[in-house]
């Protein structure tokens, strides 16, 4: 018993709990306990196997998953990016890969543009209970970028060149089909964000650390979390640039040490062959230049 991390497994009850969007009110009356008590369990405290076995069948989780000696997996951005603000909180140094770079990165005012680009990229037939996803999503990233300038963790960004290049051809948009005059609007807010990703890196404050890769990345992009006693590799479908989406796609997160160790070999081998600082933005500004 003093090897399971009880802490951890209140962690994934909540992250699994906000992707069901229930709250614990909705878990309390399904499970005949108290609030106070689903509180309690989402805090790491010690609770019967039978009630863990009740929870996971209400997430629909496994137990081994909820227990941590499995895979998480997650069908929906909320639960995966609240189990991320989580992981973030717990540890010490961070390695990430995003497409086309972190939202974490971004201008104070991405998150209104990019409320705008989800509006646009919307399916038909999209559901109320999507929408109050989306804000919910929302409401986490800016949470997770509002106290990320003062995490004292160490972060290494990994950045492609070749996706930065995209994201400047096609501008900030939810969808291809708009006016020509709102896309060249969108592509100069494009290039408002490269810039301020050149200032983040000449500013030099070694938080995070950004590394510009010119070369083909993986389409699935990754984080590895190294916390004191464990790692965990996080790997998502979802994207928070252009064209964006939060609805489909299964992410995964798990501490395999075969996972974590592959992820960081890859990882090492990246960081190996990227460019930084001065080197970085003098490709960044060669390819602003360009187009």
């Amino acid at each position: 018993m003093s090897q399971i991390d009880f802490q951890a497994i209140g962690e994934r009850l909540r992250a699994f709990r906000i992707g069901r969007q229930l709250n614990a009110d909705q878990v309390a009356e399904k499970l005949g306990i108290s609030r106070a008590a689903v509180y309690r369990l989402e805090l790491g405290k010690i609770v019967k196997l039978e009630t863990l076995e009740s929870l996971a069948d209400l997430l629909k989780v496994s137990l081994t998953s909820l227990l941590g000696s499995d895979t998480e997996y997650f069908d929906n951005a909320l639960g995966y990016f609240e189990r991320m603000r989580q992981l973030e909180a717990r540890s010490s140094s961070i390695i990430s890969y995003f497409d086309p770079f972190s939202y974490l990165l971004t201008t104070p005012g991405y998150s209104e543009l990019f409320q705008t680009m989800l509006h646009e990229a919307r399916p038909p037939k999209f559901s109320k209970s999507q929408d109050a996803m989306e804000k919910q999503i929302l409401s986490i990233l800016d949470e997770r970028k509002s106290t990320f300038s003062r995490q004292k963790f160490e972060v290494k960004s990994i950045v492609s060149l070749r996706q930065i290049e995209r994201y400047l051809h096609i501008g900030l948009v939810g969808r291809l089909d708009l006016p020509t005059s709102l896309r060249m609007e969108r592509a100069l807010l494009a290039r408002k964000e490269i810039e301020n990703l050149i200032s983040i890196v000449e500013a030099n404050s070694g938080h995070p650390s950004i590394y510009l890769i010119d070369e083909a990345l993986p389409s699935a992009t990754f984080q590895i979390f190294e916390q004191p006693s464990t790692s965990y590799v996080a790997v998502s479908p979802y994207r928070l640039g252009e064209l964006p989406n939060l609805h489909v796609g299964i992410a995964s997160v798990t501490s395999s040490t075969q996972a974590v160790e592959m992820y960081k070999t890859m990882s090492t081998h990246l960081l190996s062959r990227a460019h930084s600082g001065q080197e970085a933005t003098s490709k960044l500004r060669q390819l602003l230049a360009k187009l």
